[in-house]
């Protein structure tokens, strides 16, 4: 792998900055420990493939509920518009929690959340996330 140096990444900070954002993400190693730094149009771009897919079921009152496959979160609404808007709400929400206090949320079954999570949390904004959710309808 093509790493560069913790060392030589402190010394030479903003430059490495300069060039992540400029150029690409650098790969940098420290002891055995290896992660990358990357700018986020470029991480909005490795998750592009990433969306929410989500079952719609009427309700017997007429209400309608959106359950998501990825995540296990679920809203209901008057109308299928807004179960939606509360739901991407609901995923916007679930992302910062699961963020603010990641030890707890990234482990087990959970940690294949976090493409979600991250690109929920790029983009900070319900319409956006509203938009990547692919509805298919069903019944209860």
């Amino acid at each position: 792998m093509i790493a560069m140096n913790a060392t030589q990444v402190r010394n030479e900070w903003s430059t490495v900055v300069d060039g992540v954002i400029r150029d690409k993400p650098r790969f940098i190693k420290r002891t055995r420990d290896y992660m990358m730094l990357s700018g986020l149009d470029d991480v909005e771009n490795i998750l592009s493939a990433y969306s929410f897919n989500a079952g719609v079921f009427a309700e017997a009152d007429g209400s309608v509920t959106i359950s998501l496959d990825e995540i296990d979160l679920a809203e209901n609404d008057i109308d299928e518009r807004g179960a939606l808007r509360k739901l991407a709400a609901a995923i916007l929400e679930y992302s910062q929690d699961y963020y603010n206090d990641f030890a707890y949320w990234s482990r087990g079954s959970r940690k294949s959340h976090l493409p979600y999570v991250l690109k929920s949390l790029i983009l900070n904004d319900v319409d956006k996330i509203r938009g990547l959710i692919k509805c298919r309808h069903g019944e209860i």
